[in-house]
């Protein structure tokens, strides 16, 4: 399943900028205590939408599984304490639709130009 590894370390490296932007301590325990919801909310976007049909399908699967990372991932830091403030949402909402459907973006993109005659 290498669209889940993608998604996975995609979130791990959002959540460790985020980290790094506010300079937390524990660099790898920490990102993975900011990352964890977020994760689990793409596990349930991946299993919701049955993403494994077509992992790379923009509207299938890259959609899906951002607004489960970034829907599940708000609920789950709420229900946990963390922190879940109008300025984190708009820039986990952006952030994670730019990783998670961009890299399925630039895929069809590259797909359509290798399909193209002449070429």
């Amino acid at each position: 399943m290498v669209a889940a590894a993608v998604d996975m370390v995609l979130i791990l490296v959002f959540a460790a900028i985020g980290r790094d932007a506010h300079h937390r301590e524990e660099p790898i325990l920490g990102v993975l205590l900011t990352a964890w919801p977020f994760l689990a909310g793409a596990a349930a976007g991946w299993m919701i939408a049955r993403v494994w049909r077509s992992p790379f399908s923009i509207t299938r699967a890259g959609v899906p599984v951002w607004l489960g990372s970034l829907v599940g991932g708000m609920l789950l830091r709420a229900l946990t304490g963390q922190t879940v403030v109008l300025p984190f949402i708009i820039v986990a909402t952006i952030a994670l639709a730019v990783f998670l459907v961009g890299y399925r973006l630039l895929l069809a993109g590259a797909s359509r130009l290798r399909r193209r005659p002449g070429r």
